[in-house]
């Protein structure tokens, strides 16, 4: 664990405070345990004692008395620095993760061709010139209302958004999720349980007033769904695939992607979440990332697939690959979905478990973006768009939009 914590660049010596408050908890609870049975040894013998004997065990019980609400309130103090600490280490990081920072991943795949808009004789167009062309995207409007990092999708705008949606779960549904709709605003347990509460607390949305939160993922409402339950080991796995409003603060963001819907404060999408067997967890990790990679494939997007550094993993996971899709007009890869390998971390927390016998035990949760709305659309439109601002339609969306095979500029 202190290699883990060292590795995600996180407090190595939590570890050493984590254990030292363990023990005391351990010890106070032991001596709680020794009082309360001499207390109540005590109480078996003032009865048949008598005289000076009876005077002193009665002195005697009135000491234990308040001993025991000492070692009581002890244990009780112990127990809450304990588990305060606990929830503020992360996953325990797989020993195959690369080790650094945000720059540190490694590229495991390459998919698709990198269209060459020189030799097709023109420049191409950022997403949101594309989108105000084609009287899909405003901005502008969208900060008159709501302030940067807002946005309206409008006319085809909108109608791709509902494409996008209903293929994302018609394929999840194919692969055996079951889909969900999910509430936007979880209680306090449900976002700390999921690991939502401490590095990434900072961009996630508190309404005081109710003390509730406003979801950055339906990775959320979905790990607590079977929260404080045991599951049965023949109902695994168990497949989701949640959608949902997501709210972020984009906390630390300033000054990056400002331009368009690339990087904004709310969102839809759809999210992908399995409960599995801890041994299957690696297996089950394979399998999401096989479902972004043909999702990604049917929009027919060059993209390539990372193996995410340690110190970027979010406190959840233990491992994570990111499907980045090439964006023409930044001349590079971005990220465009993510699964993650949450192992155990997320069920102990929430205390989800599966009975496999006689034996109780933690499962393992895991997740994965099949489709973020906003940063899909940008891709599509930037990769897809034709010299005079027309936009090439996927043919997996096109049942979904009226067979339309192109969606062309609006008269201004």
């Amino acid at each position: 664990m202190r290699a883990s914590q060292r590795a995600r660049g996180e407090d190595v010596a939590l570890v050493d405070a984590l254990l030292s408050a363990d023990e005391r908890r351990r010890s106070s609870g032991v001596r709680f345990d020794e009082l309360r049975a001499e207390q109540k040894q005590l109480g078996k013998l003032i009865p048949k004692a008598s005289g000076d004997e009876k005077a002193e065990l009665l002195k005697r019980a009135e000491q234990l008395k308040a001993d025991v609400k000492a070692a009581d309130a002890e244990r009780d103090a112990a127990d809450a620095e304990t588990q305060e600490l606990l929830l503020r280490l992360g996953n325990l990081v797989h020993p195959d993760v690369p080790v650094g920072g945000e720059e540190d991943f490694v590229t495991l795949e390459t998919h698709g061709t990198i269209r060459d808009f020189g030799a097709e004789g023109f420049a191409p167009k950022d997403h949101l010139e594309l989108g105000q062309l084609l009287g899909a995207i405003d901005v502008e409007r969208g900060a008159k209302v709501s302030g940067s990092r807002f946005y309206f999708l409008t006319g085809v705008g909108a109608l791709l958004e509902l494409a996008l949606v209903n293929a994302a779960i018609a394929q999840a549904t194919a692969a055996g999720f079951t889909p969900m709709l999910t509430p936007a605003l979880v209680r306090p347990h449900s976002m700390g349980g999921t690991g939502f509460l401490g590095q990434a607390a900072q961009d996630v949305y508190h309404l005081d007033k109710d003390d509730l939160y406003l979801v950055g993922t339906s990775e959320v409402p979905l790990a607590a769904y079977h929260m404080d339950e045991i599951i049965d080991a023949d109902k695994l796995p168990l497949r989701y695939a949640g959608f949902s409003p997501c709210f972020r603060r984009e906390a630390g963001s300033h000054g990056k992607d400002t331009r368009g819907i690339f990087r904004v404060h709310q969102f839809d999408k759809v999210e992908m979440f399995s409960y599995v067997a801890p041994e299957d967890s690696r297996a089950e990790h394979q399998r999401l990332l096989e479902w972004e990679k043909q999702w990604l494939t049917s929009l027919e997007l060059p993209f390539r697939v990372i193996d995410v550094a340690s110190a970027d993993l979010g406190s959840s996971a233990a491992r994570k690959y990111d499907c980045e899709a090439w964006i023409p007009t930044q001349g590079k890869y971005r990220e465009l979905t993510s699964t993650s390998d949450c192992t155990e971390f997320q069920s102990r927390r929430l205390s989800i478990r599966v009975r496999d016998g006689k034996q109780v035990k933690p499962l393992a949760t895991l997740n994965g973006t099949l489709c973020a709305v906003p940063r899909t659309i940008v891709a599509i439109l930037e990769n897809h768009q034709l010299a005079d601002g027309s936009v090439r339609v996927p043919e997996v969306l096109r049942p979904y939009l009226g067979g339309r095979e192109v969606l062309e500029p609006v008269a201004r």
